[in-house]
Parts: C-alpha cells; sequence; structure tokens
C-alpha cells in the first residue's frame, strides 16, 4: 500500500499540473459518481492528508480518493488522451485541463463532498508525520492511550498518527532497536520520543526523495540483518481484519 510519502508525491504532481486550471473533460468512472461532472470547475489545490487525497475545486467542492493497495494517480499530456488510451478497465478518474490530464488508476476509494465537509472523511486520523502541523507529543498522548498495545500495530494505527504503513513502520522500528511486538506502556517517554523523531525524519526524506529508498530491514526476510549478520525475519501483528505483516531482526530489536 503506497503510505504517506508516496501520497505527498502524488498530491505535489497533481497539484502542479492542474493548479489553478479549469478542467475541459472530467470523467469519473465510479458507480456513485455516475452522472456526476466537474467540467468547467477550477483547481484550487491538491493535498494529502496522511495516506488520503483532497482535490479542492473553486465550486466548494473536493474529490477525495484514496489508493489502497494499487491506486495511483498518473500525470499524462492532454494531447495524448485518445479513445484507446483510457480505455482500460483499471482507469477511475480523468481529469483533463487544455494541457495536462490527470489519471486514477485502480483507486480503492472516489467521492465528491462539500470542500466544508473534509473533516468527515479525515477528521479521524492522528497527526500527519508530512503535515505542517505535525505534533509529536500529541500522537505520543494518542499511543500511550493503549498501553497494551504492540507499537507496531499502534503506529500502523492511523487514528494515532497519519502517513506510516509496514515499510516505514519496519524501518522506523529497526532502526530505534524496538521490537514491533513491545508494548506501547513498556517504552521509557525517552524511547517512544526517539520512534516518533525517527518516522518524521524517515518518511519527511522519503517524501523529498523523489525515487525509492533504499531499506534496511523491510522485505529482507530470509536475508542477513546489516547489524549483527543474523536473519531478518517477519511477522503478522495486529488483529484481523487489520492484521499486517511486519519485518524485524529477532536479536537487534528488543522487547
Amino acid at each position: 500500500m503506497p503510505e504517506g510519502d508516496a501520497v505527498r508525491r502524488a498530491a505535489a504532481r497533481l497539484d502542479d499540473a492542474l493548479r489553478e486550471q479549469p478542467l475541459i473533460g472530467c470523467e469519473l468512472r465510479w458507480p456513485s459518481l455516475a452522472g456526476r461532472s466537474l467540467h468547467g470547475m477550477t483547481t484550487l489545490e491538491v493535498v494529502s492528508r496522511g495516506k488520503h487525497l483532497l482535490h479542492r475545486f473553486d465550486s466548494g467542492m473536493t474529490l477525495h480518493s484514496h489508493l489502497r493497495m494499487e491506486g495511483r494517480w498518473r500525470v499524462r499530456r492532454t494531447a495524448e488522451i485518445t479513445p484507446a488510451a483510457v480505455r482500460s478497465r483499471a482507469i477511475r478518474a480523468l481529469l483533463a485541463t487544455d494541457r495536462w490530464t490527470a489519471v486514477g488508476y485502480r483507486l480503492g476509494l472516489l467521492e465528491l463532498l462539500a470542500t466544508r465537509d473534509e473533516r468527515r472523511v479525515v477528521g479521524h486520523l492522528g497527526p500527519d508525520l508530512l503535515g505542517d502541523d505535525w505534533d509529536a507529543g500529541a500522537a505520543g498522548a494518542r499511543l500511550r492511550r493503549q498501553p497494551a498495545r504492540a507499537i507496531g500495530a499502534a503506529l500502523l494505527d492511523q487514528r494515532n498518527l497519519a502517513g506510516l504503513g509496514t515499510i516505514w513502520t519496519t524501518e522506523t522500528l529497526f532502526a530505534e532497536r524496538i521490537s514491533p511486538w513491545t508494548q506501547v506502556g513498556a517504552l521509557p517517554d525517552d524511547a517512544l520520543d526517539g520512534v516518533l523523531q525517527r518516522a518524521h525524519r524517515l518518511l519527511s526524506a522519503a517524501a523529498g526523495a523523489g525515487h525509492e529508498q533504499a531499506l534496511a530491514a523491510y522485505g529482507h526476510a530470509g536475508e542477513p540483518c546489516p547489524r549483527c549478520g543474523r536473519l531478518l525475519r517477519q511477522g503478522p501483528i495486529g488483529e484481523p481484519p487489520e492484521q499486517r505483516t511486519l519485518g524485524f531482526c529477532p536479536i537487534c530489536q528488543t522487547g
């Protein structure tokens, strides 16, 4: 699943291409949006909130999308958009200006709502690691509300802090040498602060890099740990249906 860094880069691409430009064409291939059109509306901005994308228009409407597991937005020159080019059943949305067209593939969610009602879809999220208002103290307080919960599962819960997925949760805890199954309540304040600071640094660096980052632990199960040489492992964390898989070193990561 794309994480906060990938969603932030997607928002920047869409914003660069569409901001202050009226739509000359629009097609929303989503059952609940059948017959709805954004034609003639001008993009004010496209922003990310955690893993959510908010495309705001001058009409007072927002197109809200979530990439889920396989979704992505691509920007193509409008001159290249032909009937054959957009025939794919994977396409969920087409937003065209006279120069650029945003194409949404395999989007996991697409809905139209009043901009004033955005809180309905993102108000449950914790502090955004990539937001201008990132607040580590507030995120830490949310994590502490469930002291018996495994830190790995707590970090993946977007209600505590927004933006982390299995990649950067794995990398954060590996860098801090903390087992994903350590209970939140067992972590001293300085250790929890270190986790949040590390997550913020890693995700911020990834968002600004514009390319894939080298990963120390994620995706390397069965390979030697770069610190101790023992084989890295992976295991399930959390309860169904939110259960996920995190990588870890059974030697280096304590708890």
